[in-house]
């Protein structure tokens, strides 16, 4: 009816999730990039986790319509509350394989044959778990399992988990312990911001031809995101309601008051419509490899600030790269470990943080009237001591080591200057094996 009324082309507000609809909040934006971080890796899983209605959905629903299908086959599962045994079965449903017989081994020998056969013909393999914190220990043991087959030395299928947030404390368990190490990257998705309800509204109605009309005031958005604490899939509603208020009352500019009269009338509490707004922005949880956050007033000088690549076709075409500090964990973790003895070999010495030094105390303050006064004259006079002679021999082997310190320095910083070239060409490739290996080898040469 609304959307009659305003012109628009179709209803922009609807509950079910729809890609076409995505909206890149700051959030998202962070989760997107871990999602192409992952798939530019190509093996292990990724854990993304929300509140109810947080846009896990539409995030995926997005995903998929952004790779290349000549060369990553995704499938998708919906329905998890099952056993292991029936999730295999589930697994190959999904991705359109037949399986002879009813037994477990029949299904997993059939998966495994389907993705010998994606591997062989050039693309990689992708499943998506929706809901996760439905399955038991014993499905998310096999959904490890399926990750460990491989073509030679290339794992064969990527797993992204998308789950409730109970689902953190599930993957904490110590049976999962195998699992978790897997875990590439992990993002939990919070509520929109205040200051990202309005851009969030106008996105939409534009996708569906509005042309300002009905007119949102400020406090109508800030009612909104009162009345929806910010969670799109109850923004959605909200609005949607409103929006049916507005062409029943033939209103053509909508307000903080409107808002107010629609939560009413849904049946929900009011008393979020006179709380103040956040004085500051939720912060984001997100790791990579379950790493702690580096602390910005101690760099680390061996570790470049590399901003991922953006990942091209196949991947998440033009979709923003992982932050530089995500990144900067990911070397951390997977890379420096294995390449450190190489550096240490080269010559390459790792700096030490040093602790900044502590302010001097300060004395106590005097007044200048109540310091004493100093008698130069009747200061004793002190022999100066005769300076020891030097001995040329000993001048010429410090010019000698000096010289050889600097010739050391130079060498180290070439080999460092190699070291960053290679690594940038590591991150340019989506980091493949035969760049690391040529890495550890220009390490062992240098």
């Amino acid at each position: 009816m609304y959307d009659s009324f305003y012109g628009l082309s179709a209803r922009p507000f609807q509950l079910t999730p729809d890609p076409r609809f995505w909206f890149e909040s700051a959030t998202h934006r962070t989760a997107m990039s871990y999602l192409g971080y992952g798939l530019a890796q190509g093996e292990g899983f990724i854990v993304i986790t929300g509140e109810v209605g947080s846009g896990k959905t539409t995030l995926v629903g997005h995903v998929l319509q952004s790779i290349d299908p000549a060369r990553l086959t995704a499938a998708k599962l919906v329905t998890t509350q099952v056993g292991d045994a029936d999730l295999l079965r589930l697994v190959a449903d999904a991705f359109g394989i037949a399986i002879a017989s009813p037994a477990k081994s029949d299904a997993l020998s059939a998966i495994e044959n389907f993705l010998h056969e994606e591997a062989r013909a050039g693309r990689r393999t992708l499943l998506i778990v929706d809901e996760a914190q439905n399955l038991d220990f014993s499905a998310l043991e096999e959904l490890r399992m399926l990750s460990n087959f491989q073509l030679g030395e290339s794992p064969l299928m990527q797993i992204f988990l998308l789950a409730q947030p109970e689902f953190r404390k599930t993957l904490a368990s110590p049976e999962l312990e195998q699992l978790r190490q897997r875990v590439i990257a992990t993002h939990h998705l919070e509520a929109m911001l205040p200051e990202e309800i309005g851009p969030y509204i106008q996105h939409r109605l534009r996708l569906v031809g509005w042309q300002n009309d009905p007119h949102f005031t400020p406090d109508a958005f800030d009612a909104l995101w009162r009345a929806s604490a910010g969670v799109p899939r109850r923004l959605n509603g909200v609005a949607s309601r409103l929006l049916l208020y507005g062409a029943v009352e033939e209103k053509h500019q909508l307000v903080g008051e409107d808002v107010a009269n629609v939560v009413e009338d849904m049946g929900l509490s009011t008393d979020a419509l006179r709380a103040d707004l956040p004085a500051a922005a939720p912060a984001e949880t997100s790791e990579v490899v379950a790493e702690e956050p580096q602390t910005p007033a101690e760099p680390n000088t061996t570790e470049p600030n590399i901003a991922a690549p953006t990942i091209v076709s196949g991947d998440v075409a033009g979709e923003p790269a992982a932050p530089p500090v995500a990144l900067a964990h990911v070397w951390s973790d997977q890379s420096h470990n294995e390449l450190a003895p190489d550096v240490a070999d080269a010559g390459v010495a790792a700096p030490i943080a040093e602790a900044p030094a502590a302010p001097p105390a300060e004395a106590p303050a005097e007044s200048v009237t109540d310091a004493p006064s100093v008698d130069a004259e009747a200061l004793p006079l002190v022999d100066a001591v005769p300076a020891s002679p030097v001995d040329d021999a000993q001048v010429a082997a410090l010019k000698a080591r000096i010289d050889a310190l600097e010739a050391r320095g130079v060498e180290q910083d070439a080999a460092i200057r190699r070291i960053l070239g290679l690594l940038i060409q590591w991150v340019e490739q989506d980091g493949d094996a035969p760049a690391s290996a040529a890495i550890i080898a220009a390490n062992r040469a240098a």
